[in-house]
């Protein structure tokens, strides 16, 4: 409890203000050390009422679990943690006649002495506590009616399977699906996800996983960081300095030399939209489109384009979208880049959201202030998945990488500055976007802006 009578909640340096209850809801809200009932929530009482609101705010910031256990002695037969913000569990109806199967982005694995099931589709995760469940978990991989687990899953507990589908790591099958195969699951962009890219798109990313992500250095008590050059191999060298011309180094040599992050902007003379104009037109335009005609051998009919960087099998998936803090010209808020027609559509986002953006990227740069654009690079999965299989999401993160070192050498030949952001929020993306998480998400940032004139190299 502060001086102010509010109360926060603190984990290591970490700490959340929850505003201000009365002495009995905080009496009440003490039990939340060892569990509170979720029923008890539902009273109509000023106390039930505040110690409610609590929970909600605690949930908000991932500072809640959910244990699920037996009636009789209280012990755990699964801990529920939390992977979003807004999980809170639901259970979804089940009845005695329905069938149920896991996803096929399910998985059960060891993590320290425990086991977790958990999927990238789901807004929570699910410790196993009672060993018996496994066997329960292994016989819903293949289709499984409610009524026949009942007679012979010892440790059958429908709350369970409830909450398992209402976080979409089971599913519900109807009489049209048949076996619960891959085409059934989701909609058809989720058709398209080979299981193991699905889990490295959202394990990666920030906004649907509660892991540390960044900087942590967590295995700086365990190993000695590697040196940032290797140590040569033993043998005969060869001495490739003796080739080296004393000519002068070509333009271009010479921006390679020069590009550096830059992660400071001058917000007293901010890029203009018409450097921003010029700065897209250079390093991502679509320069021509052309078809590649339907063959003997059955293959389709498929549309291509060109742009400045190259792509995996030229399907140039990625997307830009521009949160713009200071531009010249240009109206603050978030843009989709045309990259076909060379021009900027506004998409209509809160003031909130686009700050929350703009403060994650000044967060992950370790900059003094928010970037003056910030880049978001999001790609169109079903581009690249509908023809790749296995090396997918690989091939997406390649282009992205492409394309980032062609934003910085675009960036330091124009006089700007520029920084690659290594995460982003897939979660927050998909709020502001409207677009689920699996169609079209982001896979990587970049700060541009004018840069002040003491920099620092990278």
């Amino acid at each position: 409890m502060r001086a102010d009578g509010s109360i926060a909640a603190s984990a290591g340096d970490y700490s959340v203000s929850l505003g201000q209850f009365s002495a009995a809801a905080m009496a009440r809200a003490r039990n939340l050390t060892t569990g509170v009932p979720l029923m008890s929530f539902a009273g109509r009482s000023a106390v039930a009422k505040e110690v409610d609101a609590l929970a909600h705010r605690l949930a908000r910031h991932g500072l809640l679990e959910y244990r699920l256990s037996t009636p009789h002695d209280e012990q755990d037969l699964v801990v529920i943690e939390p992977q979003v913000p807004e999980y809170w569990p639901q259970r979804a109806k089940l009845g005695e006649s329905d069938t149920v199967v896991l996803s096929r982005f399910a998985y059960l694995r060891r993590r320290g002495n425990e086991m977790v099931l958990e999927s990238p589709r789901a807004g929570a995760l699910f410790r196993i506590s009672d060993p018996a469940i496994g066997a329960i978990l292994a016989a819903l991989s293949r289709p499984q009616k409610i009524s026949r687990l009942r007679r012979h899953a010892a440790s059958f507990s429908l709350d369970l399977l409830e909450l398992l589908l209402d976080s979409r790591i089971l599913l519900k099958l109807n009489a049209q699906d048949g076996g619960g195969l891959r085409v059934n699951e989701g909609d058809g962009s989720l058709v398209l996800w080979d299981f193991h890219d699905l889990v490295f798109h959202t394990r990666s990313t920030e906004g649907r996983q509660s892991n540390p992500v960044g900087g942590a250095f967590a295995y700086a008590d365990v190993v000695p960081p590697l040196p940032a050059v290797r140590p040569p191999w033993p043998g005969k060298k060869i001495d490739l300095r003796q080739f080296s011309s004393s000519d002068p180094i070509s333009p271009f040599a010479k921006l390679l030399r020069e590009r550096h992050s830059i992660r400071d902007f001058d917000d007293q003379h901010p890029v203009t939209l018409a450097e921003l104009a010029q700065f897209l037109d250079t390093a991502a335009r679509v320069l021509s489109e052309w078809k590649s005609g339907a063959n003997f051998e059955g293959d389709p009919e498929i549309t291509y384009s060109a742009r400045p960087y190259p792509s995996a099998g030229s399907a140039y998936e990625l997307e830009l979208y521009l949160a713009v803090s200071n531009c010249e010209g240009l109206a603050r808020g978030l843009y989709h880049y045309d990259a076909g027609s060379h021009a900027l559509v506004a998409i209509g986002v809160s003031v909130q959201q686009l700050q929350a953006l703009s403060a994650a990227a000044e967060f992950a740069m370790d900059a003094p202030g928010p970037p003056q654009v910030l880049i978001t690079i999001a790609a169109r999965f079903g581009r690249i998945s509908w023809k790749y299989s296995s090396i997918a999401y690989s091939l997406i993160l390649k282009d992205v990488g492409t394309m980032i070192q062609t934003f910085y050498l675009t960036a330091t030949d124009m006089g700007l500055g520029g920084c690659a952001i290594g995460t982003s929020n897939i979660d927050l993306f998909a709020k502001m976007t409207g677009l689920e998480f699996h169609v079209e998400g982001p896979v990587g940032q970049f700060a541009l802006g004018r840069g002040r004139e003491q920099m620092i190299p990278s």
